[in-house]
């Protein structure tokens, strides 16, 4: 009997076989790991901002996700910081963008430096950051915003001079209707009532806040529509010289035509376009309908015979805007116009800087020969040294002068002194808020030039202002 073999419980090809495998499940591990790492790696870049490091946009998304979600289970509500440094695009201006990256990069990290490790510190773009603090009450939320600011309080070193980069920060909790949007938009209001105030420092948000603003974007959205839709309209005001009683020129006054409202007068609606920069494009609307109006007043059968300016107001927006001049200078010569018979009024306060555009702007319209003016004078800063030093030909006196002229006559010796002030700097005097003919008459008396008020006539629109004017020729007729 031949000597039995050992019994192979796995064939040898059997036995390669399972090497293969096993080497093959080893290599697909490794891919495993490889494409779970290449994911990691395009998420962490996905979430990550490549200038600074931090979080960007997505990675707030996703932290305020995570944060609400915990809210839900019982946890505080997060917090949100939106922070904006404040001049920096005039210093990125100046200094240029590898400076202006330097810049951003010292901010991400002293910001993280003032927060905790949990907190989320992200760059949304720009000079913009936002922090979400996870599970945190308002007052701790605060606390931090003001480490940042400390943070950011000493200067930073670029090697041959340093700055110092103030920042403006919004605070917002989150409540549980919130989507990261709207978080993000009630933070950027607050943010922006800290730059109204004087920036570098916090403010939480005010509902109050948001229903102001909402209502400004309405009547923005509203304006913006009324220039388009013809809603809008001028009223006139003569302005008559008080020797003879001659009707010199007339103030165009713009009201807004409201389809729901009425009539809205301006104070109602400037300070918006103003604070929102609509009012270059209303300012546009009316110094064209002002110089047309006078056009058709120059060859109207009725009216052809007065030879008077159209005066208009000017804000620190149409100062500031390089086009200005040229909008002036086209609206004349498209209703054959001589520069000199428009008037541009000025408020104190739109001139007061004083700064290189205003003066440049102001020098330009001078030399094109439009007159200049100052509105509202002994008003605001009612500075003397400035009536030598600008290019101005009238001051148009504030009403709160002559309103008390009739009950205390001494006023007119002070009245006096303020006309020769202005005579003496080689201007001409407008006196605002005329109502009376004792007035009229008190302000002849000392030499006052020209005057402007409801004794000679209210604002009206053009159809009716066009009535008087055919009937009128000096004041009284």
């Amino acid at each position: 009997m031949s000597a039995s073999r050992p019994h192979r419980l796995i064939p040898a090809d059997s036995r390669i076989e399972k090497s293969r495998v096993e080497k093959l499940e080893q290599h697909v591990q490794a891919l495993m790991q490889e494409l779970h790492q290449a994911r990691y790696e395009q998420r962490r870049e996905a979430l990550t901002d490549a200038l600074t490091g931090l979080g960007n946009r997505l990675a707030l998304v996703d932290a305020f996700i995570d944060a609400q979600e915990a809210t839900v289970k019982g946890a505080v509500p997060p917090a949100l910081l939106l922070l904006n440094l404040d001049d920096f695009r005039a210093l990125k201006n100046s200094a240029g963008h590898a400076t202006a990256d330097q810049i951003l990069i010292t901010v991400a990290m002293r910001i993280r430096s003032a927060v905790r490790e949990n907190d989320v510190v992200t760059r949304l773009g720009g000079d913009e950051f936002a922090v979400l603090l996870p599970a945190t009450p308002q007052n701790r939320a605060a606390a931090v915003g003001n480490r940042i600011l400390a943070a950011l309080e000493p200067n930073i070193d670029l090697g041959n001079n340093s700055i110092r980069c103030g920042a403006s920060i919004g605070l917002r909790t989150a409540e549980p209707h919130h989507s990261i949007e709207d978080l993000l938009q009630e933070a950027d209001l607050a943010m922006e009532e800290s730059k109204n105030e004087g920036r570098n420092k916090l403010k939480v948000f005010d509902p109050a806040t948001l229903h102001a603003r909402l209502l400004q974007r309405q009547i923005v959205g509203e304006l913006r529509e009324a220039i388009r839709s013809d809603q809008l309209v001028l009223y006139y005001q003569p302005i008559v010289e008080l020797a003879t009683g001659r009707i010199e020129g007339c103030e165009a006054l713009v009201r807004w035509k409201h389809p729901v409202h009425g009539l809205i007068m301006p104070d109602q609606f400037i300070p918006v376009a103003e604070a929102t920069g609509l009012i270059a494009e209303l300012g546009r609307w009316v110094l064209r309908t002002a110089v047309r109006q006078l056009h058709e007043w120059r060859h109207h059968p009725a009216t052809a015979g007065h030879d008077f300016s159209m005066r208009i107001n000017v804000s620190a927006a149409d100062l500031q805007s390089l086009e200005f001049v040229d909008d002036v200078s086209e609206a004349l010569a498209e209703e054959g116009l001589a520069p000199e018979s428009l008037v541009l009024e000025l408020t104190e306060s739109a001139i007061i800087h004083n700064n290189e555009l205003d003066r440049y702007t102001l020098a330009s319209l001078h030399r094109l020969g439009v007159g200049l003016e100052i509105d509202d004078f002994g008003a605001g800063y009612s500075s003397m040294g400035y009536l030598r030093k600008l290019p101005v030909d009238r001051v148009k006196v504030d009403r709160q002068f002559v309103k008390d002229l009739d009950e205390d006559p001494s006023q007119l010796d002070f009245l006096a002194a303020i006309q020769q002030v202005i005579r003496s700097c080689g201007l001409e005097g407008v006196w605002e808020g005329i109502e009376t003919a004792e007035q009229a008459e008190a302000l002849r008396s000392i030499g006052c030039a020209s005057g402007q008020g409801y004794y000679f006539g209210r604002p009206l629109p053009a159809p009716e202002f066009t009535e008087q004017l055919a009937r009128l020729r000096t004041w009284p007729a």
